[in-house]
C-alpha cells in the first residue's frame, strides 16, 4: 500500500509548483498498474468513489424527470430539471456546453426518450444518465462529490481522476487520494499497483516515491 507520508509529500510538491493561473486547477491522480491483463473483463475498472472531503468544485446536476421526482430534484438542488415535454425540443448545443462538468440522472420511464434524443451527445462522452432509484436528495448529494475511475482500451494499464482542487488543504487532498487508492486496491490488489502520480491541471507530474 502507498505510504501516507509519501503521498502527502507528493501532493505538497505538486502544489508548490502550481504557479499563477487565471483559473483554479484540479489536482489529479493517476494510478499505473503492473502484471494485470486489462483485456480481461474481470480486470477492467469501472469504479465510483465518494471523496470524503468533496471535489472542491461545482458539478452541474442535470435531471430528466416529471411530477414528484422533478419537484424533489429541484428541492434537492438540481441545477437543471428537464421534463418529458421539454426533452424533444431542448437545445442540444446548450446541453453540450454543460456536459463536461455535469452529472446526468433520469426517471426510469424517461430513459428511452433521453437515449433517443441525447444518446449520441451523452453516450460518446460517457455521460449516459443514471436511472433514479431511491431517494433523489441522497443521490444528488453523493453525486456532487463522486469521481469515476474507468480503464480505457486494451493496452492502457492506468486510470486517473481528480481528487480535488489546488485551493484545498493537503490533508483534505490526501484523504481523498486515500479513498481512491483504497477503492482501486480492493479491486486489483496492492501488488498490481505499479505507481501513483499526482499533478495539477497545468503542472508537472510528481511520482509518489
Amino acid at each position: 500500500m502507498i505510504n501516507d507520508e509519501k503521498l502527502v509529500e507528493a501532493i505538497n510538491k505538486a502544489l508548490e509548483e502550481k504557479g499563477s493561473r487565471k483559473f483554479v486547477q484540479s489536482v489529479e491522480m493517476a494510478v499505473n498498474f503492473k502484471n494485470i491483463d486489462m483485456t480481461k473483463q474481470e480486470n477492467k475498472l469501472n469504479l465510483e468513489v465518494l471523496l470524503p472531503k468533496g471535489r472542491g468544485k461545482k458539478i452541474n446536476l442535470i435531471v430528466f424527470a416529471d411530477g414528484n421526482i422533478a419537484a424533489d430534484a429541484k428541492a434537492a438542488g438540481a441545477d437543471y430539471v428537464i421534463s418529458s415535454e421539454e426533452i424533444p425540443k431542448y437545445n442540444k448545443n446548450s446541453l453540450k456546453k454543460l456536459v463536461r462538468n455535469s452529472e446526468f440522472f433520469a426517471q426510469p420511464q424517461l430513459m428511452m426518450m433521453v437515449g433517443k434524443t441525447f444518446g449520441q451527445l451523452l453516450g460518446g462522452r460517457g455521460k449516459i444518465p443514471k436511472p433514479i432509484v431511491g431517494n433523489i436528495a441522497s443521490i444528488l448529494k453523493n453525486a456532487k462529490n463522486t469521481v469515476k475511475l474507468k480503464s480505457k482500451g486494451k493496452f492502457l494499464p492506468v486510470v486517473h481522476c481528480p481528487i480535488g482542487v489546488e485551493s484545498m488543504s493537503t490533508e483534505d487532498l490526501s484523504e481523498n487520494a486515500k479513498a481512491v487508492l483504497s477503492s482501486v486496491s480492493n479491486k486489483v490488489g496492492d501488488a498490481s499497483i505499479k505507481s501513483v502520480i499526482i499533478k495539477l491541471s497545468m503542472g508537472k507530474p510528481v511520482k509518489v516515491e
